[in-house]
């Protein structure tokens, strides 16, 4: 199916004028819907001497939307069971000055200062990890551990260690063999590759711009070294909102998307995950991250929910790229909403669930116990659209745990009479019963 012209020229027209009034050298945006790239445009010069025009394959640095790679790397071997977000650096990472949990790391709770400790961005130098190691009691902690979020690239370089320690391979390879291979994302990688733009910096006064520095990124690497195209970013982030299972876990970027922090304290618009950003648009929460390099500006999110991932990319130093992307989203969910799936019949649940569907009580109120795609659910009859019901997974005859949903993480047990029937529940420790009444202690 053909992208809708109207809104192929709504999308033309929001990134041409974005190009225009904020005076980008070049500005590069796509848009995926329900896995297709349904759109992709490229305004303005990626090369301005050389009169070089932008197009949809032209690749610019990234910048911190490497973290977003870097987390799923964690994950990755946290699923292999070679490490717990709940270890601290120095079980990984040998004398380490400071030991916070690689979950804080990930969800820039560690406290950490932000930048690497070696002054990089005044001297251009940055530390290769050994150095930057060896030197890591000059680090300030500026908050106490866990106290509130607090940017900081050093604790996504430390990741970047922690993988090469675990794999004893380098981080960039790592990241190509375990990620950028798999997925088929030719145009991502730590080095550009032709066609990519040169970064500049606009000059406020003129329409001229200046050639933005080349930085080589050494331990920071982990924190902001790709490059990349609209296109495959927005690949990257259709993966993140559903990922193949055989590269990562859904659980697990179930989690990188779960709120770790809140980043934004005065409205509570925004929040951080593990290796992810999340926002508040209205009623639409998305999910990504932003990238600066200096002479590039990055933005990816995606509404998981709606299947619709945006990608915007400038060589500019600086640009406010979140207002724009989140117009591509909402303009296309508008424009072209991914119709929901078709409800289909299932199998029949097993002998030993069906006993426990249908209403059931907790005094007064109402819970009902369904079997939906494979899965034992809880919902109350009075919920919102937007609340999801508590999903359970069978552990034992008798015990079922809560894997989503309302008191997640707790046990659902099955108590039975004397002659084996269901008699009651408990779900987190509170009798769940077939009718209403008050509580009382079994005879």
């Amino acid at each position: 199916m053909s992208t809708p012209d109207r809104l192929v020229a709504k999308l033309d027209q929001l990134t041409s004028v974005e190009q225009r009034d904020k005076r980008y050298p070049s500005l590069a945006a796509a848009v995926l819907r329900d896995g297709e790239l349904i759109w992709e445009k490229a305004v303005g010069a990626a090369d301005v001497e050389a009169g070089v025009e932008a197009t949809p394959d032209t690749q610019y640095r990234v910048g911190s939307i490497t973290k977003t790679f870097t987390a799923a790397a964690i994950m990755q071997l946290r699923d292999a069971g070679k490490l717990d977000l709940e270890d601290t650096l120095d079980q990984h990472v040998e004398g380490a000055a400071y030991s916070p949990s690689i979950r804080r790391l990930l969800s820039h709770a560690s406290g950490l200062q932000r930048e690497t400790h070696d002054e990089s961005w005044l001297t251009l130098r940055f530390a290769p990890p050994d150095e930057l190691l060896a030197t890591l009691a000059d680090a300030e902690m500026v908050l106490p551990a866990g106290a509130r979020f607090h940017y900081s690239n050093l604790a996504f370089a430390l990741l970047g260690i922690v993988i090469e320690r675990i794999t004893e391979m380098p981080y960039m390879d790592y990241i190509r063999e375990h990620l950028l291979e798999p997925l088929g994302l030719t145009r991502i990688g730590f080095e550009p590759e032709t066609p990519a733009a040169k970064g500049y910096v606009s000059q406020p006064y003129a329409d001229g711009v200046w050639e933005a520095i080349d930085v080589d990124t050494g331990a920071w690497a982990s924190a902001g070294q790709l490059w990349g195209t609209v296109g495959d970013l927005c690949r990257w982030g259709a993966f993140l909102a559903d990922p193949d299972e055989a590269v990562l876990a859904k659980k697990s970027a179930e989690e990188m998307r779960t709120v770790q922090v809140i980043s934004e304290h005065d409205r509570w618009l925004s929040g951080y995950g593990l290796g992810l950003s999340l926002r508040r648009d209205g009623e639409r929460i998305v999910a990504g991250h932003t990238g600066s390099m200096p002479g590039f500006i990055a933005w990816l999110f995606f509404s998981a929910t709606e299947k619709v991932v945006a990608a915007a990319l400038t060589n500019a130093s600086e640009a406010a790229l979140p207002p724009l992307g989140l117009s591509l989203i909402g303009t296309t969910v508008d424009e072209w909403p991914v119709a929901p799936k078709a409800w289909r019949a299932g199998d029949p649940p097993p002998a030993d669930v069906a006993p426990l569907l249908g209403l059931w009580f907790m005094e007064a109120g109402e819970m009902i116990f369904r079997w939906r795609d494979g899965k034992l659910e809880m919902s109350y009859p009075d919920a919102a659209d937007w609340e999801k019901p508590a999903v359970f997974e069978q552990e034992t005859p008798d015990r079922w745990r809560t894997v989503s949903g309302p008191e997640h993480g707790e046990a659902l047990r099955i108590v039975r009479g004397e002659d084996g029937s269901v008699a009651r529940l408990v779900w987190a420790g509170y009798p769940v019963t077939r009718e209403p009444g008050v509580w009382r202690a079994p005879e």
